[in-house]
């Protein structure tokens, strides 16, 4: 099967954790980590209807009357995208990326599995297994284990307070917690300590591959870090508030270390089943500091950026109805973000049905028109440069139906 013809038939604290494994790597570029992928998490399900809200439906505000956003140029107001949607009006910083067509939304989409449990919708789109609760390892590291270039420890990269599902596997990658601390010396740097360690693991037939990596990783990372200062629903992932930090950390990292091609972060508190608010409250506060994170990476990546694409998910979205709490129950489809060089955008993509009565799935959420896969397919073949066969590998049982849309240029 072509590349083309397989994309086109897809639908819808110390610092570091030693690895357990390495990958198989084949050198086919003269840069094979040039081209970065950042993927983002939003845990607890965010609310998609009021990140990217059809203001310009009539049904709209008739289901979320006191929660809907009011319609832009109003006080509170989204801010128009293409007449018919509109931006939370807390994410206004990311509104000259949209304007540079460098970001886009593809609405609607989401994991074809009915799920709405937290745990197993998280589970499905880490794995990328919809359905199938025994996959043994996330497709994320499965990415890392068929990119090409040389191995390297560091060469994918999770932020957060332990190892994200989405990385597990046999294929080496590196966990730093959140803040500041993440790149701070640990027990190991001390010369003492670390030559006996080494000295425990060097012969190690089990553990000494791992031990080395897991070395090797941090001392890249840590090396990177000095530069840059020289020059529950959420499955622990913490508040966005201190992602704006994290994202300007992470843009150090990768800048200074060339290495560094694939990242994760995850962000919760993204379950609003009361309180939700419209252009303010909850919701709005959770936002603003997504979005002031995703402008900040954007900014500090500089050139890099036109060679990186980040990705912005959530397990599942929210209904479609606000609930008498002020808030938003558990819902089906959602909105993916998309932004980085290799985007075309300035546009809301996906199979759009509207928000009327029949158009809901079960008459209360969006249906999934577009399934998640086949956005990271897309980015994974088009971005990445990987081939039919190795995106076989990484998303395994793909349905055989058409995405509808080209969301990456190159």
């Amino acid at each position: 099967m072509k590349r083309r013809d397989f994309l086109n038939s897809m639908a819808l604290g110390a610092s570091m954790v030693v690895p357990v494994g390495r990958g198989a790597w084949a050198a086919t570029s003269a840069n094979p980590t040039k081209q970065k992928l950042v993927v983002i998490m939003l845990r607890g399900a965010v609310d998609g209807l009021n990140v990217v809200a059809p203001v310009g439906d009539e049904n709209y505000l008739r289901l979320r009357p006191t929660i809907g956003l009011s319609a832009p140029g109003l006080d509170g107001g989204a801010l128009d995208l293409d007449g018919y949607f509109g931006l939370h009006p807390t994410l206004a910083m990311l509104q000259p990326l949209w304007q540079q067509k460098k970001l886009a939304f593809v609405h609607a989409s989401g994991s074809p599995d009915s799920t709405r449990s937290h745990f197993d919708a998280q589970d499905y789109m880490e794995s990328a297994t919809p359905g199938r609760k025994n996959t043994p390892d996330g497709w994320m590291n499965r990415l890392v284990a068929t990119l090409p270039g040389a191995s390297t420890p560091s060469r994918a990269l999770s932020i957060g307070p332990v190892m994200p599902r989405i990385l597990s596997g046999p294929a080496a990658a590196v966990n730093l917690p959140n803040g500041a601390a993440a790149t701070r010396a640990n027990i190991l740097d001390r010369p003492a300590i670390g030559a006996a360690f080494d000295q425990l693991y060097a012969g190690h037939e089990r553990f000494g591959r791992a031990y080395k990596d897991g070395k090797d990783a941090h001392k890249e990372v840590m090396d990177a870090s000095m530069a840059g200062e020289m020059n529950m629903a959420d499955g622990g992932a913490p508040l966005p508030n201190g992602f704006p930090d994290d994202a300007a950390r992470l843009a150090t990292l990768m800048r200074n270390n060339s290495k560094l091609q694939l990242a994760f972060v995850a962000l919760g508190g993204w379950d609003t089943h009361a309180n939700q608010g419209a252009g303010r409250g909850q919701l709005a506060n959770r936002l603003a500091p997504l979005g002031q994170g995703l402008a900040v990476l954007a900014q500090r990546l500089g050139p890099m950026f036109e060679d990186t694409t980040v990705i912005v998910m959530s397990e599942f979205g929210r209904t479609a109805r606000e609930n008498g709490n002020g808030g938003t129950d558990h819902g089906h489809g959602n909105v993916m973000w998309v932004m980085g060089g290799a985007v075309a955008g300035g546009k809301v993509y996906g199979d759009w049905q509207g928000v009327a009565d029949s158009a809901l799935n079960e008459g209360r959420d969006l249906p999934v028109t577009t399934d998640f896969r086949s956005v990271l397919a897309q980015v994974a073949e088009r971005h990445l440069r990987l081939s039919d066969r190795q995106l076989a590998q990484i998303f395994p049982a793909m349905p055989q139906r058409s995405a509808g849309f080209q969301i990456i240029t190159g």
